[in-house]
């Protein structure tokens, strides 16, 4: 087992937070290329409100991306706090009776007292062995926190 501080560690996708960080570069990019470089239509210049709605579409863009680079779930002695890509809520450990990660399952799900699944995109399938031994993480801290042990 790892060790206490090891154990605690925040859970975060790799490969999910890299990409979407290099994609939030590129459209900044990409943005600043098309207004400044790019002649616009007819050659005279974008209009105000094209820019507009062009900087609103990729800060939108950019919004999506960071909101999927921040996923992430942080763990201490009294439960799990999940920030998915829509919503964050927070668990005791009680609350959490398994951890499941299927072969198609794209992230972990957790298998909650009230009969609920809920998504911890926090460990994804892309990152590969990383990501198995994140759900082992897990596994151990649902153990060891968990249900049975608040039986002892």
């Amino acid at each position: 087992m790892a060790s206490t501080r090891g154990l605690y560690d925040p859970f975060a996708p790799r490969f999910v937070r890299y990409v979407a960080w290099a994609s939030i570069g590129l459209l900044v990019v990409g943005l600043a290329l098309v207004l400044y470089l790019a002649p616009g239509t007819g050659g005279a210049g974008y209009s105000p409100s094209n820019i507009v709605g062009l900087s609103l579409v990729v800060v939108g863009g950019c919004v999506y991306l960071w909101r999927q680079a921040t996923v992430r779930a942080t763990v201490d002695m009294t439960g799990i706090r999940v920030r998915n890509l829509l919503w964050v809520r927070s668990y005791d450990w009680p609350q959490v009776l398994a951890v499941t990660y299927g072969p198609g399952d794209p992230w972990v799900m957790l298998e909650l007292s009230d009969g609920h699944r809920t998504a911890m995109m926090a460990i994804q399938r892309s990152d590969g062995r990383y990501a198995q031994r994140e759900v082992d993480r897990l596994v151990s801290l649902v153990t060891l926190h968990g249900e049975a042990h608040g039986a002892d």
